[in-house]
């Protein structure tokens, strides 16, 4: 089985290129992400995934879907504003439900945050905050939670779909922290964990060395700890 390569670009972007070319873009935030990689340069986005409405994590999607037409998923709400901005080819859905996106299933998971689209002064309904489970076209699954909270139900997000790869926020004050986490990883018991939504601020406070101090309990969880940038094959 080929690997996917797996590309953290700073806070909660990351690109994932799957093991036949394909590359999903998730949460496109570049312009003025103080994490995103000096020089890097998106070469191609088939799918991309939007988890809620927030500038920090909603910031590029309309210019990365314009230059690379993917096709773009995202709540029902976030599509109708993506829509008025001239994005094309948008999948919109709900919690719960599963999209079928030539051969990656996507899935729309809980998330405990907010969500709101900032649009020339205005603040815009944006539905509610959301997380994804991927699954590849060669069967194997991951999970990008969004900023969330942890929350028990990740239990059913094992049980339903068993993401083997788990991409956590663990900055603390918007989202979770490393403990939070910890017990995230308990609850979804994937082999490997990405840390994500940390670092970017000196107000996320949270770092993978906490969350490995936490997971000391759960050998079997390995943490990935990667810069921006640097690609790591799963």
């Amino acid at each position: 089985m080929s690997g996917m390569k797996i590309t953290w670009l700073g806070h909660s972007t990351v690109s994932i290129e799957l093991s036949g070319g394909k590359v999903v873009l998730i949460d496109p935030w570049i312009e003025g992400n103080p994490s995103y990689p000096g020089g890097h340069e998106l070469q191609r986005v088939d799918l991309m995934l939007i988890t809620h409405g927030h500038s920090d994590h909603i910031g590029d999607a309309v210019s990365v879907a314009k230059k690379f037409k993917p096709a773009t998923v995202a709540i029902y709400e976030i599509c109708q504003w993506l829509g008025g901005k001239g994005v094309e080819n948008l999948i919109a859905m709900n919690k719960g439900g599963t999209v079928d996106v030539d051969g990656v299933k996507v899935t729309m998971t809980q998330a405990q945050h907010s969500s709101m689209i900032e649009d020339d002064g205005r603040m815009i309904y944006a539905g509610e905050p959301a997380g994804y489970v991927v699954q590849a076209p060669d069967s194997r699954a991951f999970y990008h939670a969004g900023d969330t909270n942890v929350f028990s139900d990740m239990r059913l997000i094992r049980e339903l779909y068993e993401p083997a790869l788990a991409m956590l926020p663990i900055g603390d004050r918007f989202t979770m922290g490393p403990r939070e986490a910890a017990l995230a990883c308990q609850f979804l018991q994937p082999s490997h964990v990405l840390p994500i939504h940390w670092g970017t601020f000196p107000l996320l406070t949270g770092t993978p060395a906490q969350l490995k101090e936490r997971l000391t309990e759960q050998p079997a969880v390995t943490v990935v700890d990667v810069k921006p940038g640097e690609p790591f094959e799963w």
